[in-house]
């Protein structure tokens, strides 16, 4: 197996199985009709974000904790603070998911379930825009589409690559990395700097190498540094015709699952 065929199939193992995207579709539908049951008119929208949706969320084989968001969006006419609206949800959970591991982790009510947790995140809208809180007391505007269409359109443009690649590198920012960059800032800054096609890049080392570029200032840089000698590493000794040990080189940036 060559350094890059390792990579592809490491990538698509960081994808969720058919199982847990069933279990996971099935509790989302359930915690929706519970909102509705639970608040009536008083939550307008469910919207599920974030890393499920776009795609990049890990399996929990590779991080124990992934999860998937859940924007509850209320009606908010007489202009109530975040807290209002995070002790409502937390009730919510305790009335339904009384076995569950919950807590608050602002700015989201954390509802922990055996196959996946879930953060339940309180919104409002004013004049088509989303506001979600920014802390305790205070709220943010955010558009939850806005980033998906970002990732979306550079994972299109540069071969259908950036998708697996982010899933590769949230692996190594936990196994390597010791979890020092935001999985969502890590997500960010790749797609926003590679939206349009990179012509340099057609493998996936090839296009980690340049991620890893991109992102090695907002992390340990030294940690970005070493890896992207290993991928060197790796490809020299494939070139030398060593294959085992450019598979043994990439591994100690790329651990199996």
């Amino acid at each position: 197996m060559s350094v890059n065929s390792y990579l592809r199939s490491l990538a698509s193992s960081l994808v969720l199985s058919e199982i847990e995207k069933n279990n996971i579709s099935t509790s989302v539908e359930t915690i929706k009709t519970r909102l509705e049951k639970h608040f009536s008119t008083d939550v307008v929208e469910k919207k599920v974000f974030g890393s499920y949706v776009r795609d990049t969320i890990l399996p929990r084989k590779a991080d124990e904790k992934s999860d998937v968001d859940i924007m509850v969006v209320f009606s908010n006419p007489n202009g109530y603070k975040p807290q209002t609206f995070l002790n409502r949800l937390k009730v919510f959970v305790e009335r339904y998911y009384k076995s569950s591991e919950i807590y608050q982790s602002s700015p989201t009510i954390v509802l922990e379930l055996h196959h996946i947790k879930f953060e339940l995140t309180p919104a409002y809208v004013e004049y088509g825009m989303y506001h979600i809180p920014d802390g305790p007391s205070n709220w943010m505007y955010t558009d939850p589409n806005g980033f998906y269409n970002t990732l979306t359109q550079c994972n299109v443009n540069n071969s259908y690559k950036i998708k697996p690649v982010v899933r590769l590198l949230k692996h190594w920012n936990i196994q390597k990395n010791y979890r020092d960059m935001a999985s969502f800032s890590m997500e960010k800054k790749i797609a926003e700097d590679m939206l349009f096609a990179y012509i340099s890049c057609t493998t996936y080392t090839d296009y980690l190498k340049k991620a890893l570029n991109v992102i090695k200032y907002s992390t340990d840089y030294t940690r970005v540094n070493a890896a992207i000698s290993h991928i060197d590493a790796a490809l020299a000794y494939e070139m030398q015709g060593l294959p085992c040990t450019a598979l043994t080189e990439i591994k100690k940036v790329f651990p199996e699952v």
